[in-house]
């Protein structure tokens, strides 16, 4: 496979892992894109959020190229996890648009450099500091659909609502497996193999 259809191969991974993540909001109110769905705090808005800041930081400040809105982001904001969630001053809008714009000046910079253009990430250890794009898009990509498996996670918590699209849920026959007592099933296989039964 030739650099220019490596690129255009991670670059679709990492699109679709965006779409994704963005379809995962779709029908929720506030309050539900928002909540914490897990004991450590995880939620849909605050997924997008920290993508957004990521997306931006690896594909701008790492090769020179800072998207205005987020350089500097962590500086400004040293609260611990403050990516990761959204205030009630911030919309939903305002946290989707700017993911959208992050992405927008990322895709530029995939369009514009060669998978071996060199880059740096500044918080990284210094003997794994110096990357190329090729290395930042497969980090940003595997990082995109780590957190869209996350609210893959935190979707079905809050409604049920499951799958890679709307139009491709990707569950083989999981549904069906899931109106014949599928969950059940595997609880009772986890107490026989724990020794429970």
């Amino acid at each position: 496979m030739s650099a220019p259809d490596q690129k255009d191969v991670l670059h679709r991974y990492l699109r679709q892992g965006r779409e994704v993540l963005l379809w995962k909001l779709e029908g929720l109110g506030e309050y539900d894109v928002r909540r914490p769905v897990t004991p450590t705090g995880t939620n849909l808005l605050g997924l997008v959020k920290h993508l957004a800041i990521i997306d931006s930081g690896y594909f701008g400040e790492v090769f020179g190229r800072p998207f205005d809105e987020t350089a500097g982001w962590f500086e400004a904001h040293p609260e611990p996890d403050a990516d990761m969630w959204a205030t009630a001053e911030e919309s939903r809008e305002e946290i989707v648009g700017l993911y959208e714009r992050a992405a927008a000046h990322s895709d530029t910079t995939i369009d514009e450099l060669d998978l071996d253009a060199p880059g740096r990430v500044p918080h990284w250890p210094d003997e794994r500091a110096e990357v190329t794009l090729g290395h930042v898009l497969v980090h940003v990509a595997t990082e995109t659909h780590r957190h869209a498996g996350h609210a893959d996670i935190c979707r079905e918590l809050v409604d049920g609502a499951v799958g890679l699209r709307p139009d491709h849920l990707n569950l083989g026959g999981n549904g069906a497996a899931r109106l014949l007592g599928h969950r059940a099933r595997l609880d009772r296989e986890a107490r026989r193999a724990a020794g429970m039964v």
